[in-house]
C-alpha cells in the first residue's frame, strides 16, 4: 500500500495528468506521414537533362502557383507530350537551364517532377532561388483544374513539408503577385487564396 502522502487527491491528480501527456506525446511521434501524391519523375515523361544545376538551400520558404496556358492533360502520353514540348521552348528558345517549373500536375491527379525538389528553376523572377513553383498543366482564367489536380497540390505541399523539404511556415503566393502575368489564371487565383499558408502581400 502507498504511504499516506501519496494518497491524496493532489497526487491522483498529478499522476493522472503524467499519464496523459505521456500518452499524447505517443500519438505525437508516431502521426501518419502525409498522403504524398504520385509523382512521375523527369526520365519518365521522357524530359531531357538539365543544362545547369543550381542547388537551393532548404527548406524552402516560398510557393509560387502557375499554370502552363497549355492544352489540359491526364495520363502519361498525353501530359509527357506537353511536357516534352515545354521544356524545348524553355531550353531552346527562353536559354533556360530545364523546364521552368519544379513540378507540374496533369488533370488526373498525377504531379511530374519539373527540376523537382532542391533546384531553383525559372518560374517567377525574385523567387526562384527560395520558391518551388508549381504549375497546374492548362488554362485557369476561367475554371479551376480538376478536384484531383487541386488535392494533388496539396498533397504535394503536405509531403514536402513532412520530408523536410518546405519550411513548416511556407508562404503560399500566386505568380500574378509579384511579376507581370497573369498566371495562374484568375479563377485558379481566387481558389489558392483560401489554401493554407497564403500570402496576401509578399
Amino acid at each position: 500500500m502507498l504511504p499516506a502522502r501519496f494518497r491524496t487527491p493532489l497526487f491522483a491528480a498529478i499522476v493522472v495528468m503524467l499519464l496523459v501527456a505521456l500518452v499524447s506525446a505517443g500519438k505525437s511521434r508516431h502521426r501518419s506521414p502525409a498522403k504524398c501524391p504520385t509523382i512521375k519523375l523527369k526520365r519518365q515523361w521522357g524530359g531531357k537533362p538539365s543544362l545547369g544545376l543550381h542547388y537551393q538551400v532548404r527548406p524552402i520558404r516560398y510557393v509560387v502557383i502557375h499554370h502552363t496556358v497549355t492544352g489540359e492533360c491526364s495520363g502519361l502520353v498525353k501530359c509527357a507530350e506537353i511536357l516534352q514540348n515545354m521544356q524545348a521552348y524553355h531550353q531552346n528558345e527562353l536559354d533556360y537551364n530545364d523546364i521552368s517549373y519544379n513540378f507540374l500536375i496533369g488533370n488526373d491527379g498525377i504531379v511530374y517532377e519539373g527540376t523537382g525538389w532542391g533546384l531553383r528553376g525559372a518560374h517567377t523572377y525574385g523567387y526562384n532561388g527560395n520558391g518551388t513553383g508549381i504549375a497546374f498543366i492548362g488554362n485557369f482564367v476561367d475554371k479551376l483544374p480538376t478536384d484531383a489536380a487541386l488535392q494533388a497540390a496539396k498533397d504535394l505541399l503536405a509531403c514536402g513539408v513532412q520530408q523536410g523539404e518546405l519550411s513548416e511556415d511556407y508562404a503560399l503566393i500566386a505568380g500574378s503577385q509579384v511579376i507581370s502575368t497573369q498566371s495562374p489564371g484568375l479563377t485558379l487565383y481566387n481558389e489558392i487564396q483560401e489554401w493554407p499558408h497564403w500570402l496576401s502581400n509578399p
